[in-house]
């Protein structure tokens, strides 16, 4: 099956589910290796977290970015079995590792131990509490950008544009005071909702430095190589293709902003028409909807979605 119009997403945190993963690793071989293999790298039985939690457990995000990045995996080995490869590939933020393990640059036990490590770094990063991230419905960029400004002039600290998830569905994050401010300031100018976001920690903010500097050694010494298919890439919105500028990327991603919109442009831009999330939930999906209706995205991160996926691309001559 040919896959010259196929794009394979990748979701990032606050995708992940108790039970994830468990259809994908009883109904595959080397789906199941994937989660062997992780519970090897790590120590850790980080496959009965997935499938059994608790929640509050694959809620941190040491625990939750590994887990989603071994669920993003699994899935990608049921496609691969059915013969469907992507021409293109894209993960939100987190999910970008999940990308590069996908194309070939990265190993997957490499992947697993620097998305733990990331977890811990951002964790560390900011004192739980003292940081926040909110979603900001309603307004456009330009308009979102000049309310962190205010926000973080008002209260004297950072506040800044984390995910620019859709045309009007924009995540801010920084200092819990300067957020808060932020909110009430979008609201003014004509939001249509704020919501605060349950995260422990601000991340894709400046506040997020000392977890970059913390992960660049790190991805200095990972092996990643040149991908076999192009890489977009969350902070510069560019499609990569050298595993030195992917290293570059990865190390800037941690507080940057996550420019999902123009991603996924980029994406349309190269000729791809399909889509498929590879990984737990539906967030990417309902994403691409609303940043463009002809790049048609399907979930597949479950066995069953997955088989609906195949046969519609099959169908479809993909």
């Amino acid at each position: 099956m040919g896959a010259q119009s196929i794009a394979f997403l990748f979701p990032g945190q606050g995708s992940q589910s108790v039970g994830m993963g468990r259809d994908l690793h009883d109904g595959l071989a080397a789906a199941a290796e994937v989660f062997e293999r992780a519970d090897a790298a790590l120590g850790v039985p980080l496959s009965r977290l997935c499938f059994e939690g608790p929640e509050e457990e694959l809620q941190l995000t040491a625990n939750t970015q590994p887990a989603i990045l071994t669920t993003s995996i699994a899935a990608l080995r049921h496609l691969e079995a059915a013969g469907i490869e992507p021409s293109l590939v894209a993960g939100h933020s987190l999910g970008e590792y999940s990308a590069l393990v996908a194309a070939g640059a990265l190993d997957f036990e490499d992947a697993v131990r620097l998305v733990r490590r990331r977890g811990e770094a951002m964790q560390q990063a900011v004192p739980v509490g003292e940081g926040a991230m909110a979603a900001v419905l309603g307004l456009g960029a330009a308009d979102v950008e000049r309310v962190t400004a205010a926000a973080a002039r008002d209260c004297g600290a950072v506040c800044s544009v984390a995910n620019l998830n859709a045309p009007e569905q924009i995540v801010i994050a920084g200092a819990r005071a300067a957020v808060e401010r932020a909110c009430e300031l979008a609201a003014e100018a004509g939001a249509k909702r704020t919501v605060m976001l349950p995260v422990s920690a601000p991340f894709h903010s400046p506040l997020m430095a000392p977890a970059r500097e913390a992960m660049r050694p790190l991805l200095e010494q990972a092996e990643i190589r040149d991908p076999k298919v192009p890489v977009v890439c969350n902070v510069d919105a560019e499609a990569l293709t050298a595993g030195d500028a992917i290293r570059d990327a990865l190390v800037r991603q941690v507080d940057s902003p996550v420019r999902w919109v123009e991603s996924m442009q980029v994406i349309v831009r190269r000729g791809v028409d399909q889509a498929l999330e590879v990984g737990p939930g539906m967030v990417l999906t309902g994403l691409a909807r609303r940043i463009d209706r002809q790049l048609g995205c399907s979930p597949a991160g479950t066995t069953d979605a997955i088989a609906k996926a195949v046969a519609n691309l099959s169908s479809a001559g993909a």
